[in-house]
């Protein structure tokens, strides 16, 4: 398709929009400590921590990975949504009302390592050297994964350079995430998720009329498996290694620290179950809508199924709505992936400064403004990292990269994270322990026994950090009086 002035223009109205936003907040926030910078100070409300944690957690391949895996294969990869909507869900419920307790308990922590730490009391850093390492490696390739996207859009839609887009789309991050911080991510993140939301339940109900009314193709050149849920099409290996997988996904939401530190930072506990409500209608529609774009799309451009499956929602929003409605809606993948590389970006950056920089490097002297200018160097220094990852021949699909840094968080820091909030005989060794064996695992499962066996390292990763945690807690001594205190104290707070 060929260019048009229409969507060059949204796009344009689009980062003009969240770079205001980022402006707005830097005048707003000015002044304020690192509280301010990397946690809101605590002050989000119940519908922009439910959005923004829903579209940070929804990365483009909730527009282009998720729909073109099934466009070209069938209903037997829905499995990855089920287990998203199920791991939304029980988070919420289960893990976001204790964290933010516990996060305040714990010396009002605003970074997921610093909560480790202070969780136990603990006067050793080794902990929060270690999450810093697996942040910084995670979202790297995390962040590669948005940057990709945004190159693919721009490629596709513009016929601009594929990486001059991803530079472009950086840029912009950079640029908000700079000025307003963690306000100015939630904010953006809010908006973007509405955005994201409209655009994928609108696209293939249109399309689906044009199908009805002539346009595209008919089922029959589907094969006869492409809407059974086995994705061999019988019960085997296959196909019960495929569901356990896509399952397992759901696994994540306990240990994606750009997910977790929404949790943290909702105001009051009351504001929780209201958040909890908003982020799971959210991420039950959007993956239920981001299944349909899949399943319309194989039969509005069924020659996608051969090549360019994730450009499905790209060419049926272009089919199908003027120049500047299209663009607006294609701003979407923008959304999801903008959304999902700022809180990353943002994440990453208060692990190094906070955990890392300030305790070890500066003995707790730093000033608050030397550590958000540390930050900020931060930010960009794995945003240039990410966009190497991105432009490099074969570093993977969109979907393959953010599949890696999923289980990778996943494998590391779910286990510990809810260990900490549920077992008060959890100790600081264990939590080391646990978030070691979970990576190593995670690395090793990947690069030897996940082709052979078929099985998505998220579920050995995790498993092998749960029992390392809860094996080297065992072997420790008891935690302190103090530590025992705090957790009864977290448990209890009304806050």
């Amino acid at each position: 398709m060929q260019f048009n002035t229409g969507e060059l223009l949204a796009f344009l109205l689009y980062f003009l929009i969240v770079i205001g936003i980022g402006i707005f907040f830097f005048f707003r926030t000015r002044g304020g400590g690192a509280a301010d910078f990397f946690l809101g100070g605590r002050k989000m409300g119940s519908w922009v921590a439910a959005l923004s944690a829903s579209a940070s957690d929804m990365s483009a391949w909730l527009l282009m990975g998720l729909p073109g895996s099934i466009l070209a294969f069938g209903m037997g990869k829905v499995w990855i949504a089920v287990g998203l909507g199920i791991g939304t869900i029980l988070s919420w419920i289960f893990l976001a009302p204790r964290l933010r307790r516990f996060s305040i308990v714990a010396r009002d922590s605003i970074t997921i390592p610093q909560y480790l730490s202070n969780r136990f009391l603990s006067k050793s850093k080794a902990l929060q050297v270690i999450s810093a390492v697996v942040f910084l490696v995670c979202y790297a390739v995390y962040a590669a994964s948005s940057f990709k996207a945004c190159g693919t859009l721009f490629h596709t839609v513009l016929g601009m350079d594929e990486k001059a887009a991803m530079f472009l789309a950086a840029g912009v991050i950079l640029l908000y995430t700079f000025l307003g911080g963690f306000s100015a991510v939630c904010w953006t993140d809010f908006f973007q998720g509405l955005l994201m939301i409209a655009a994928i339940v609108i696209a293939p109900i249109f399309a689906l009329n044009a199908v009805v009314n002539g346009d595209g193709a008919s089922a029959a050149g589907l094969s006869e498996h492409y809407f059974n849920f086995l994705p061999t099409g019988k019960f085997d290996w296959g196909s019960i290694s495929s569901i356990l997988s896509g399952l397992g996904w759901g696994l994540g939401y306990f240990g994606m620290p750009h997910i977790l530190v929404r949790f943290m930072s909702i105001k009051t506990g009351d504001m929780v179950k209201k958040s909890r409500v908003i982020a799971s209608i959210w991420t039950v529609i959007a993956l239920t809508a981001a299944a349909g774009v899949g399943l319309v799309g194989r039969l509005y451009a069924p020659g996608l199924a051969e090549s360019g499956q994730e450009t499905v929602f790209i060419v049926m929003v272009r089919g199908l709505f003027p120049g500047f409605i299209a663009g607006i809606l294609l701003s979407a993948i923008l959304a999801a992936s903008m959304s999902t590389a700022d809180s990353q970006l943002l994440v990453s950056a208060s692990a190094f400064s906070n955990d890392v920089y300030q305790p070890i490097f500066r003995k707790n002297k730093a000033s608050n403004r030397e550590i958000l200018w540390v930050s900020r160097l931060v930010v960009s220094a794995i945003a240039v990292i990410a966009l190497l990852i991105a432009i490099t021949p074969g570093s993977g699909s969109i979907m393959d990269l953010v599949e890696n840094a999923w289980a990778g968080f996943a494998s590391a820091f779910g286990p510990a994270i809810l260990l900490s909030v549920f077992w008060k005989r959890f100790t600081y060794r264990g939590a080391c322990a646990g978030i070691v064996a979970g990576a190593l695992a995670d690395v090793l499962w990947l690069i030897f026994l996940s082709k052979p066996t078929g099985l998505y390292e998220i579920l050995p990763g995790f498993l092998a950090g749960l029992c390392a945690a809860v094996v080297a807690t065992l072997l420790d001594k008891e935690p302190s009086e103090d530590v025992k205190s705090l957790y009864e104290e977290a448990v209890s707070y009304k806050g």
